[in-house]
């Protein structure tokens, strides 16, 4: 078996799953600049295809939006896949090291906070979904 072609239905997949989601998927620098410069709240989901992506983050980027109060903006750019776009999307993560999987909160622009990859691979998904439920009380409008 091809290992590029097994690998490259993971990457399908996991594109997949976070669009059907409703993230809109930012694969170049100029997309990224557009989508992280709105006005409102944005949530910004690195993904990866590693098992805690899969296990933890995906699901959670999909379950944790089904609240009344949530990001005016969905993004996600896949680390390891478009590198440029996320190279881009992490010099607006001031402060962050590189992380993934990950979750941005921005605002207007700026950075807000960040779910890191440490704090995802050592949490279930509903422990995922309650931090960002959280953080959208804290810093989004209710529906």
């Amino acid at each position: 078996m091809d290992f590029n072609i097994y690998m490259q239905d993971f990457v399908e997949q996991a594109r997949n799953e976070i669009a059907e989601a409703g993230y809109q998927q930012l694969t170049t620098p100029e997309e990224v600049d557009q989508a992280l410069t709105r006005e409102g709240t944005t949530l910004v989901m690195v993904n990866s295809i590693c098992g805690c992506a899969g296990g933890v983050a995906r699901p959670a980027a999909a379950n944790a939006i089904h609240y009344d109060r949530r990001p005016d903006h969905l993004v996600t750019v896949f680390a390891g896949q478009d590198r440029e776009a996320t190279e881009r999307a992490r010099e607006y993560f001031v402060g962050y090291p590189p992380s993934s999987p990950s979750f941005a909160l921005m605002k207007d622009g700026k950075i807000v906070t960040m779910v890191e990859r440490h704090e995802v691979e050592s949490s279930t998904p509903v422990e995922v979904v309650q931090q960002l439920q959280g953080l959208f009380d804290e810093h989004c409008e209710e529906l």
